[in-house]
């Protein structure tokens, strides 16, 4: 694996970490709309996919 790519991927984890502190805050706040839920859980798992598909490569 070349560093830049685990730079890479290092920071898709970061979002990802990041994305899962907003779901959590959504949580919290039961006025949260649902829709603002799934687009979080959306982007989480998009960025997962590409986390993933990214290791598979190497």
């Amino acid at each position: 694996m070349t560093e830049s790519m685990q730079s890479h991927i290092e920071a898709l984890e970061r979002k990802h970490a990041e994305q899962e502190e907003i779901l959590q805050n959504c949580y919290k706040r039961p006025q949260t709309p649902e829709w603002l839920v799934q687009t979080v859980k959306r982007r989480k798992l998009k960025i997962k996919d590409e986390i993933e598909r990214l290791r598979a490569t190497i």
